[in-house]
């Protein structure tokens, strides 16, 4: 049991917008074997497209929406690898996933540096004290030194850097990377779609000139020998514990230095983690299974109307076809049919252990967060789902499809990326979100999944908190008093939709004895 738990590797790759997860995820499924060939986000050329964006509304925008999951093996490993989006409209969906992995690898833009996105995912990884690696991107274009990108990286995200992979001029001029953790040099033929041969070079003598040419292999030796002044050894323990992140630099879509994140990351990254439930601490390697629900997709197969929740295996073997208690409904319930991913290719598996991510048929069973054992009450917290800033009256349009829209707005919902609440003043439905693109997703795929239209209407709401008070008089008072702006959501909790500041603000004064809060869980 201890040697299929410590062959786990799970982790998510975050990122602002177009800084190439999702490239690097298909190189990384190019070295693990799942794919033969590698698609792009965005081309004309290549008409494959990337295997983690398979949505339809992912493959015409060239944006991921929803967080994919893939697993393979490489060496002795087993890697489960989660694509998340990059989107801030989507950042919900992402901060849940950091619940579920083990570790992190942030990937930046070497032209752009640190960004606003970046720094709010590693904010999330430093609570969590999850261990950090960095990949810097897209170096076969015009960058930043390297020097000042590592500068900026301990600046913005507060955390220690230490290189294990150096790059050999940036943009037209790129040649490769060299690698320090394994001390030698891997020259590349640029390729965007198959694996490459790489050419061996001991950098002390003057084979590397042969190679790179003088100037750039008299760079390199100046490069590395500051790099070893300035930075301590490479700590594999101080990186475990989340105080110090490597680096490593290269370009995912030409598949330079992909290799050698993966070699490394393999070998240094954590195993699976204990995990803190309420009653107690959680160890990976205990006999029993326990597992939580993070994340739940509606139609990831379009011909079959089926939601599939993802489970994390947090400790133990789960076996197809044993009965496991679900704890909000305190019922026994066997899976016939548990899967594991490769985005939205799916196979049946039999046995799965701590660290695994495997997926549930759901028909409604599910919401994110429940947890499931052989018996023992536990519960899995810090599964937030945020307050939504933007709000719109959702109508139907197309009369003889009332079911199809409700069937589908209540999947959609489940997916806990947007957030249904109903007015009790005049009983219309308002959905709210973190942001606008969620509205376009979530019509598209009403129309597209659901066959069922929508039409949305404006509604002037400033921010929703759900509201519990010790003084029932007093939260009685409040409703009638603000009666036009209660509202319900999905649990029947009582939900204030303030329409602004001001207003909320007031409330907060005049009801001392309420508490507003801005997260549903609490």
């Amino acid at each position: 049991m201890n040697n299929e738990i410590s062959r786990r590797r799970t982790f998510a790759i975050v990122a602002h917008p177009d800084a190439g997860k999702t490239s690097l995820t298909e190189k990384l499924l190019l070295f693990g074997g799942q794919i033969q060939v590698a698609g792009a986000v965005k081309s004309n050329k290549i008409r494959k497209t990337a295997t983690s964006d398979w949505m339809d509304i992912e493959k015409q925008r060239g944006i991921s929406v929803t967080t994919s999951v893939m697993e393979f093996d490489y060496h002795d490993y087993k890697i489960n690898i989660l694509d998340t989006p990059g989107h801030q409209d989507f950042a919900e969906d992402t901060y849940r996933t950091l619940t579920a992995v083990d570790s992190v690898i942030i990937v930046i833009d070497g032209a752009k540096g640190v960004e606003a996105q970046t720094l709010k995912l590693m904010e999330v990884c430093r609570m969590r004290n999850t261990p950090v690696i960095i990949f810097v991107n897209k170096m076969d274009r015009e960058t930043k030194d390297p020097f000042d990108l590592l500068d900026e990286l301990e600046d913005q995200l507060q955390i220690s850097v230490r290189p294990l992979s150096w790059p050999i001029d940036n943009g037209a001029r790129f040649k490769g990377v060299y690698n320090i953790y394994e001390q030698r040099l891997n020259l590349f033929q640029p390729s965007k779609q198959v694996v490459t041969e790489k050419v061996e070079v001991d950098i002390h003598t003057e084979e590397l000139e042969s190679h790179i040419g003088n100037k750039q292999a008299e760079q390199l030796r100046a490069d590395l020998d500051l790099l070893e002044g300035v930075y301590p050894e490479f700590d594999p323990q101080a990186y475990l514990d989340g105080h110090l992140a490597p680096v490593f630099f290269g370009s995912a879509l030409n598949n330079f230095g992909v290799q050698e994140l993966l070699d490394c990351f393999v070998e240094i990254a954590p195993c699976p983690r204990p995990v803190q439930a309420l009653e107690r601490m959680v160890q990976p390697d205990e006999q029993k299974f326990t597992g939580f629900i993070f994340k739940i997709t509606a139609n990831i197969d379009p011909n079959h109307r089926s939601c599939i929740a993802f489970c994390k295996i947090c400790s133990g073997r789960f076996t197809r076809n044993t009965p496991y208690l679900h704890i909000r409904h305190n019922k026994q319930i066997r899976f016939t049919s548990p899967v594991q991913f490769m985005a939205q290719r799916k196979s049946t598996v039999d046995e799965a252990w701590a660290g695994d991510i495997i997926g549930l048929p759901d028909n409604g069973t599910f919401k994110i967060g429940d947890t499931l054992t052989e018996g023992e009450i536990l519960h899995f917290r810090g599964l937030p789902s945020f307050s939504p800033e933007m709000f719109k009256y959702i109508e139907n349009d197309d009369p003889m499809k009332q079911k199809q829209l409700a069937k589908g707005i209540d999947q959609l919902m489940d997916e806990g990326v947007a957030q249904l609440f109903v007015n009790q003043f005049n009983q219309r439905k308002i959905i709210g979100t973190v942001g606008q693109l969620q509205f376009e997703v979530i019509q598209y795929r009403l129309l597209n999944e659901y066959n069922a239209k929508c039409r949305w209407e404006p509604v002037h709401l400033y921010k929703a908190c759900w509201i519990e008070s010790d003084d029932p008089v007093e939260l009685d008072n409040f409703m009638k008093r603000k009666y036009q702006y209660m509202a319900k959501d999905r649990e029947g909790r009582d939900v204030f939709l303030a329409d602004s500041n001001y207003v909320l603000q007031m409330a907060q004064s005049d009801f001392k004895h309420i508490k507003f809060h801005f997260t549903s869980e609490f």
